[in-house]
C-alpha cells in the first residue's frame, strides 16, 4: 500500500533466547490496533501463554484487498508483509506451526479469511462474534466502498465471504475455533458456518455463550481460544 501501517507487539518479559508462538489479533470496523489493549489484559495473558500478540490496525478494510482501493490491500498486508516484518525483528517459531490469527466481528471476518486463504502462514485461527457471511448486510460497515453495491456485484461479494471462502478447505488444513453470543446479530451466520463446516466434515471447534456484540462479551473470549491455540501450538510442536 506504500504507507506505513501501526501495530501494537507484546511480548512476554524474558523472552531473548526463547522462539515464542505469535497470535495475531484483528480489530473490528470502527476500531483500531488499540482495541484489544483496552479490553483485555494482553500483557499478562502474553505472560501466562508465552505468546507474542500482534495488534495491527486493520482500519475499515475488512482484511481484504479491495478490488477498488490500491490503498486498500490488507490481505497482503495481514497474510504476507506483516509476518514477515514480525519473524525478523521478534524471537518468533517463523512458521504456520507457530501462527494463528483471531478476532473479533470485521476482525473475526478477516482472520478467517486470511486464515483460510493462507494456510501456508497461520496453522490455526479464530474468531469471536465475526461477520463470517457478509451477504446478509449489504449497506453496513462500508462494505459496499470497498466492494461495490451487492446489487451490482454479486459475484465479487460472493467472492470476497468467509462463508464462501472455506469451500477451499480440507479436514486437517487449518485448526479453527469460532465462537457467537445467542444475543449478537451475527449469531445466525455463525451458526451457517458451523452447520457447512459439519457437512463438509472438516473439523472444528464452535462454541455458543451467553452474550451479544459488546466489549464484555470479546473480553471473555479470547482465554478461550488462547487455550485452543495454546494447544494447537504445543501439538505442533510434537
Amino acid at each position: 500500500m506504500q504507507r506505513e501501517i501501526p501495530a501494537f507487539v507484546v511480548v512476554p518479559e524474558h523472552a531473548a533466547g526463547e522462539r515464542l508462538p505469535v497470535v495475531y489479533l484483528l480489530h473490528g470496523f470502527g476500531n483500531n490496533q488499540r482495541a484489544w489493549l483496552q479490553i483485555t489484559d494482553l500483557r499478562s495473558l502474553s505472560e501466562r501463554y508465552r505468546m507474542i500478540f500482534v495488534c495491527p490496525d486493520g482500519e475499515k478494510s475488512w482484511y481484504w484487498d479491495s478490488p477498488l482501493h490500491a490503498e486498500s490491500q490488507f490481505e497482503t498486508f495481514i497474510s504476507g508483509e506483516l509476518p514477515a516484518w514480525i519473524d525478523a525483528r521478534y524471537p518468533t517459531i517463523a512458521a504456520r506451526e507457530g501462527r494463528a490469527i483471531t478476532g473479533l466481528s470485521m476482525g473475526g471476518h478477516g482472520a478467517l479469511w486470511n486464515a483460510v486463504r493462507h494456510p501456508d502462514v497461520f496453522g490455526a485461527a479464530g474468531s469471536t462474534s465475526g461477520g463470517v457471511d457478509i451477504r446478509p448486510f449489504p449497506d453496513s460497515w462500508e462494505m459496499k466502498e470497498q466492494l461495490g453495491e451487492l446489487k451490482d456485484n454479486p459475484a465479487r461479494w460472493d467472492a470476497h465471504t468467509v462463508i464462501n471462502a472455506v469451500d477451499s478447505l480440507h479436514d486437517g488444513d487449518l485448526s479453527i475455533i469460532f465462537d457467537c453470543g445467542y444475543d449478537d446479530f451475527f449469531y445466525e451466520v455463525n451458526v451457517a458456518l458451523h452447520e457447512k463446516l459439519l457437512r463438509m466434515k472438516v473439523g472444528h471447534d464452535f462454541l455458543v455463550r451467553p452474550g451479544a456484540h459488546t466489549w464484555e462479551y470479546w473480553a471473555g473470549s479470547l482465554p478461550y481460544q488462547l487455550l485452543f491455540f495454546e494447544r494447537y501450538f504445543e501439538r505442533a510442536a510434537q
